[in-house]
């Protein structure tokens, strides 16, 4: 299990952000952080693609078309943003109040959730796995919402009743756009549908609050590590319009422009991993701004603790293809992966077959 050790005397990024002439700490600095792509008139920036719910929950040959559509955009990006989902704007833009009085909030409200030692609930910073591992320049409140039973009592029940009212019925309509979505690749990418219930029906859910304060200079730190979430997928929330969000797509780091009222979606290791390497993980990164603070809210939508990750039985049945990836209880692979720290798609090497190491694990 990852383990949670102090290696500045800030207490958190906010706070050490507020100084007047702030000179970047040493434990923040990326020596090596790969630069933007600069877009040019021969070279324009790609768009993230768009898909829109109502075209998916069509019947008919429109449908097939918009699956075939979903397929080809799980396959070759592993990131799309999605409009017209159905979760009522109000409770969006409710939410995202929550999200900004959170992180408003005084410094010690904010440690009334602060990290514990072996633990990865709660308030803090980076995760640490080595002395010497480079700080991200963030401050997040990670925690499982789901099952009940793993909620951690002194979390979301102890929040601040509007926030706690308003994050269980976000969480409520994510779920049920999640599994619609889950419903929707399945049947994309031609895995049974009872297959895909089985796996992530009342799975492993969590979200992170992310905070990204100003930096005088942005160029030397990194707002989130690159790399591939974890997750079946993620479905992301820009809180405030303070853009940050860029993924890696053919070798070039692209920034996300994010579309009002649209959530980020993006595939995760467990959807490559079911879908036999069919599905692309997205490897993606936050940058930060020199004057602006930037704010976002993640969930994370896993398969069930007690189900098997692993290449689907019914795809490698239907396809004749052997598996590419070994297959871990969830309760396993969650162990396994919080155990390192985030590098690009590292752990998602690891799960593969021919990966002696992580066999043998």
């Amino acid at each position: 299990m990852a383990f949670s050790q102090p290696l500045l005397s800030h207490e958190s990024v906010q706070e050490l952000a507020k100084q007047n002439n702030l000179t970047v700490p040493h434990h923040y600095v990326q020596e090596h952080r790969e630069p933007t792509f600069v877009p040019n008139v021969s070279s324009p920036l790609p768009s993230i693609p768009i898909i829109d719910m109502n075209d998916l929950m069509m019947e008919g040959s429109n449908m097939d078309l918009q699956l075939k559509n979903l397929h080809s955009v799980c396959c070759n990006w592993g990131i799309f943003q999605l409009v017209n989902h159905g979760v009522d704007k109000s409770l969006v833009d409710k939410m995202k109040k929550e999200v900004v009085d959170f992180f408003e909030s005084p410094i010690e409200e904010k440690l009334r959730y602060k990290l514990k030692g072996g633990e990865y609930e709660g308030f803090g910073q980076t995760i640490l796995h080595a002395q010497g591992q480079k700080v991200d320049w963030a401050d997040r409140f990670f925690m499982i919402t789901n099952p009940l039973q793993r909620r951690k009592p002194n979390l979301l029940p102890e929040f601040p009743p509007l926030l706690r009212d308003a994050l269980e019925k976000y969480l409520l309509e994510l779920q049920k756009l999640g599994m619609s979505l889950f419903g929707l690749i399945g049947q994309a990418l031609d895995i049974d549908k009872e297959e895909m219930f089985n796996i992530f029906d009342d799975g492993m859910q969590s979200m992170r609050m992310t905070y990204y304060p100003p930096c005088p200079q942005p160029d030397l730190v990194v707002g989130l590590t690159p790399h591939s979430d974890a997750a079946g997928i993620t479905i992301l929330l820009q809180v405030n319009n303070v853009e940050g969000l860029q993924v890696k797509k053919d070798g070039m780091w692209i920034p996300v422009d994010f579309l009002p009222d649209a959530f980020v979606v993006n595939v995760g290791d467990i959807l490559e991993i079911l879908s036999n390497g069919v599905c692309n993980s997205i490897e993606h990164r936050a940058v930060v701004n020199a004057t602006k603070e930037r704010m976002s809210l993640a969930m994370f939508f896993n398969p069930k603790m007690e189900a098997d990750v692993g290449p689907s039985k019914s795809l490698t049945r239907n396809t004749g293809n052997p598996p590419l990836y070994m297959t871990l209880v969830m309760e396993q692979y969650l162990k396994e992966f919080f155990s390192r720290k985030l590098n690009g798609k590292t752990f998602l090497e690891k799960m593969k077959i021919k990966n002696e190491d992580v066999h043998e694990t």
